[in-house]
This record gives C-alpha cells, sequence and structure tokens, in this order.
C-alpha cells in the first residue's frame, strides 16, 4: 500500500498547484469598481501634475511615462474587458508621448487633455 501512496503523491502535489495557481489569478484581478475608481485617478492626477511641468520637459516625459505604467497594471488586473481595453489603449498613447523640450511639453499637455476626456468618457460608459 505504501508504494501505491508514494505514486499519488506527485499528482496530489500538482493538483494543489494547480488550485493554487488559478484562486491567486482570481485574486490578482481587481474588481470593476475598484478600477472604475483608480484608471480615471491616475488620469486625473496625471492631468495636474503635467500641467505644472510646462518648463521642466523631463520631468514631465516621466510623469507621462510613470501614469502609463500605472494604467499598465490597472489594465493587467482589471476583470471588466471593456475597460481593460480603454485602459490599455490610453496607457499606449501615453507611452507614444516624448517629451524633449517646452514645444514638445505644450504639445504633449494638449494630447493628454484632449485624450484624457475621450478616455474617462469611456470608462464611465463601461463602469455605468
Amino acid at each position: 500500500m505504501r508504494h501505491v501512496k508514494s505514486r499519488f503523491l506527485p499528482l496530489a502535489l500538482f493538483a494543489a498547484g494547480v488550485l493554487a495557481a488559478g484562486c491567486s489569478e482570481v485574486n490578482s484581478t481587481i474588481d470593476k469598481a475598484q478600477a472604475c475608481l483608480e484608471a480615471p485617478k491616475i488620469i486625473t492626477e496625471l492631468g495636474a501634475e503635467i500641467s505644472k511641468l510646462t518648463n521642466d520637459p523631463q520631468a514631465m516625459d516621466k510623469a507621462i511615462d510613470d501614469a502609463a505604467n500605472k494604467l499598465n497594471g490597472v489594465a493587467d488586473q482589471a476583470a471588466n474587458t471593456t475597460l481593460k481595453e480603454a485602459t490599455d489603449s490610453m496607457a499606449g498613447t501615453l507611452t507614444s508621448i516624448t517629451v524633449q523640450d517646452a514645444n514638445d511639453a505644450v504639445d504633449a499637455l494638449q494630447k493628454v487633455t484632449a485624450e484624457s476626456a475621450a478616455y474617462v468618457e469611456k470608462v464611465a460608459q463601461a463602469c455605468s
């Protein structure tokens, strides 16, 4: 009997690992309500921050990249497909913005402002 039990031990460990992985996947997603609050907050904070950084292109570029990374995190964990797609798209838009000088800073501010308005509208529709 001892020999039979030892054959089932690897199978039991494998099954436990699969179940644990499934549970951690569920726990790594954020619910719709949390994502609906977090994503627009990131954009609002970005808008407030970059409006103060028009004379510091490097800091503005970093702030935009940081916001894109935060949005990617929300998108990666969002359980709602529509919200995930909108957030991925906005993160991609932010990632494509490069601020190297004062002219880029003005353009970036305008682009972020316009794109943010459209993004917040998409989030509102996904969250209603």
